[in-house]
């Protein structure tokens, strides 16, 4: 349902999008905000085995995803009662890749995600918080691994948490991790962003440029 939720979102933004472009230039923004917090997992070689990740939706979404679920207490959904919502957002996450993208040593890394595995829903201070792990086909070792997170149409917006959102568990020693939040050093002047704000296809792969990312360089 969450998913079904973001495509209905999606498109009722293309008909507000065209309905604002009689009368003035589109404008792209997210309709549904991620709080996220990942972690990487490392295999005794030193290669990433999997990613573990747990998201948390904004509060309105939150509430307009669970509409239609009747909790046995009010206010306050369990796992088994969200676990059909839960089945439903890993199975159509798929398509899209849940939204991440490696590269390993300036090299992007393609079709490298296998079925997401150990996934749940749980309620927490009126959001939702989805929690799924991402195991690789192949696992991966690299000197300069980069993984971004991002909606390619910018209809969702990751951003990490505040305390230390992302974590390596396993790594090499010597490892260093640094992140990056969306639109940092992305456009050096607000001009640039108000232009590209202007453009009638603003959503179209601008995504991108509001990516999350994640830099683990190893020796």
């Amino acid at each position: 349902m969450i998913m079904s939720a973001l495509i209905m979102i999606r498109v009722l933004g293309f008909c507000f999008a065209a309905l604002l472009a009689l009368a003035a230039p589109a404008q792209a923004h997210p309709h549904v905000w991620v709080t996220m917090e990942v972690e990487l997992v490392y295999g005794q070689d030193g290669r990433v085995t999997g990613l573990k990740h747990a998201w948390t939706f904004d509060d309105m979404f939150s509430e307009y995803a669970t509409q239609g679920i009747t909790p046995k207490v009010k206010g306050q959904f369990t796992r088994d009662e969200l676990k059909p919502l839960a089945e439903e957002n890993v199975s159509s996450l798929k398509e899209y890749a849940f939204f991440n993208f490696l590269k390993a040593d300036g090299k992007a890394i393609k079709d490298v995600i296998a079925e997401p595995t150990d996934y749940w829903l749980d309620y927490k201070n009126e959001m939702l918080v989805l929690n799924f792990t991402l195991p690789l086909k192949q696992p991966v070792k690299a000197k300069d691994l980069q993984i971004e997170i991002y909606d390619p149409e910018f209809f969702v917006n990751f951003t990490f948490g505040e305390k230390s959102p992302v974590k390596l568990t396993g790594a090499p020693d010597k490892c260093n991790l640094t992140t990056k939040q969306p639109g940092e050093d992305q456009f050096p002047s607000s001009q640039r962003l108000d232009k590209s704000f202007q453009e009638s296809n603003a959503n179209s792969g601008m995504g991108a440029a509001y990516a999350s990312k994640i830099f683990v360089k190893c020796p």
